[in-house]
Parts: C-alpha cells; sequence; structure tokens
C-alpha cells in the first residue's frame, strides 16, 4: 500500500467506522463521511491513502492539490511548534518542518514546495528547498506542448515548473494574458538553453508573429475584459465599426488565434483563453 498517492481499491467490507478496501493483501479504512453514495461491496473506488495522526494508513476520496513527488504551490493554514502547516486540499494537513523551510513561513503564506515520502515516519512531507528536485536532464523539445505551474515573477517574467520535472521561465513580452501564481495552465517550450533551464511560451510555435489583425484582435480582447461579441456571423459593419477591418480579415484573425489556443469561440462571442 503506497502511502500519499492515489490507488484503485476494492470495498472489502461495509463497517460503522466506514468501508475497509484491499488491494489484495493489505485493508485501509475509508471513514463513513468519504464513502460516495450507493458504494457497494466488490466495487472498486479510486482513493488517496495516507496517515492520520494515530499513524493509521487511511484513505479519502478528496482530491489532494498534489501527491508524493510533486511540486506544488500551497498556503499555509497554520504554524506550530514543529513547522508549518499546509492546505494541500484533503482534511489531514501536510507538515513542512522547520528544517525544510528556507525562510520561516506564517500563517496565511503561499509557498511553493515539492512534496516527498520521509523515510523514517512513512509521511508525505513538504519542503521548500526544492532546487535539488529539479531534473537537469531535458527529455522535451522545442515546440512540444508542457504543463506548467507558475511559481513566482522576476524582473524577467515568470518562473514555472514544467511537466514537474524542470525549471522554465516566461518572458514577460511572451505573457499574453494574466497568470497567478499557483495557476496550472499549458505551454509550449520555446528554447532549451545551455544552463538546463526552459524558455516558455503561451503560444504554439509558429505563432510568435501575429499577423497584425490578431494582433489587434488580442489588444482588443484585454482591453474589454477578455470578450469581444463578435462572431463570424456578426455584420461586417459591426466589424468594421469595432475593429476597423473587414470581416474576411476578422475570420483570418480569428482563426490564427484560435489555432493558437489564444481565445475559445462561444455562440454570442470569442473569448481569450486564460
Amino acid at each position: 500500500m503506497h502511502v500519499g498517492e492515489y490507488q484503485t481499491l476494492m470495498v472489502d467490507r461495509l463497517t460503522d467506522p466506514g468501508a475497509y478496501l484491499t488491494d489484495g493483501s493489505t485493508d485501509v479504512l475509508l471513514p463513513t463521511k468519504y464513502i460516495p453514495n450507493g458504494t457497494k461491496k466488490g466495487e472498486k473506488l479510486k482513493v488517496f491513502v495516507y496517515r492520520d495522526s494515530e499513524d493509521r494508513i487511511i484513505c479519502t476520496t478528496q482530491t489532494p492539490y498534489a501527491t508524493v513527488f510533486e511540486f506544488a504551490y500551497l498556503k499555509v493554514k497554520d504554524a506550530g511548534s514543529v513547522g508549518a502547516f499546509l492546505d494541500w486540499g484533503i482534511d489531514k494537513d501536510l507538515l513542512i518542518p522547520f528544517s525544510e523551510q528556507k525562510n520561516k513561513l506564517r500563517t496565511g503564506q503561499w509557498c511553493l514546495v515539492y512534496i516527498f515520502l520521509d523515510e523514517k515516519t512513512d509521511r508525505p512531507v513538504a519542503t521548500a528547498k526544492v532546487a535539488k528536485y529539479f531534473s537537469d536532464e531535458i527529455d522535451v523539445e522545442e515546440g512540444e506542448e508542457v504543463d506548467l505551474l507558475i511559481t513566482n515573477t522576476t524582473d524577467l517574467g515568470v518562473n514555472v515548473v514544467v511537466n514537474n520535472q524542470f525549471k522554465g521561465l516566461i518572458y514577460e513580452n511572451d505573457l499574453f494574458h494574466d497568470v497567478l501564481e499557483g495557476d496550472k495552465i499549458k505551454g509550449f517550450v520555446k528554447a532549451v538553453r545551455p544552463d538546463g533551464k526552459l524558455d516558455i511560451s503561451l503560444r504554439k510555435e509558429g505563432l510568435e508573429n501575429l499577423e497584425a489583425g490578431a494582433q489587434q484582435i488580442l489588444n482588443e480582447l484585454k482591453n474589454n475584459d477578455g470578450y469581444l461579441p463578435l462572431h463570424d456571423k456578426s455584420d461586417p459593419n459591426e466589424i468594421q465599426s469595432l475593429l476597423q477591418m473587414s470581416k474576411k480579415n476578422f475570420k483570418r484573425s480569428v482563426g490564427i488565434l484560435y489555432k493558437g489556443k489564444l481565445i475559445s469561440l462561444e455562440k454570442d462571442g470569442i473569448r481569450l483563453v486564460k
């Protein structure tokens, strides 16, 4: 039974304290409050396995923001005598000991952490000393779509964790919409740098130099809370009045932005993808 990870287990028996799930060799309790309605013996459930305050292996159907061996951007829920406790999406808080803090954390503060399994206690533990957990063995290529975790803003742009493995940077001029620390979004590898870091773009390769019309629509979206009430059935005069462009140019420019995953198409308009 792997602690700190998701498991798909079978319901072995239902009792007053909850359901006992099994992987065939080990049983684990799923407390009653986490049991989905209508659950029956023999059914399989996807659960997250962890240790409770009494060191018993237990599980939940709640979804943590991250599991062991993953980076996460979490909020400090409380600061105690042994360290700080982080809200990671389940009732049981995640400990970040004083020894794993770069600076003493305060209640309400947010921080980038890496979650690992403590060898002595067999419990998931967080650390803010994340540098050693990044990989230098880059296995992504330029133009490849990647998963991003937004971490912090710098003078150059925004730092990101790429595919839960690598350090990346989105330069200021590659930020085409607002991002917040902790956001999980998609991006594209713009360049692999000699120092092992990645330059990331939010636009697909080949769209770095948008046509003037597409850039104009993008600017108008940003100036109008990310939405324009224009679409392919809009009256040409309405498009001309708002954007000073022909309907043909509008449709071509919208196609470029949609292909680049910069906008979504709605029934009555177009919206900037966040």
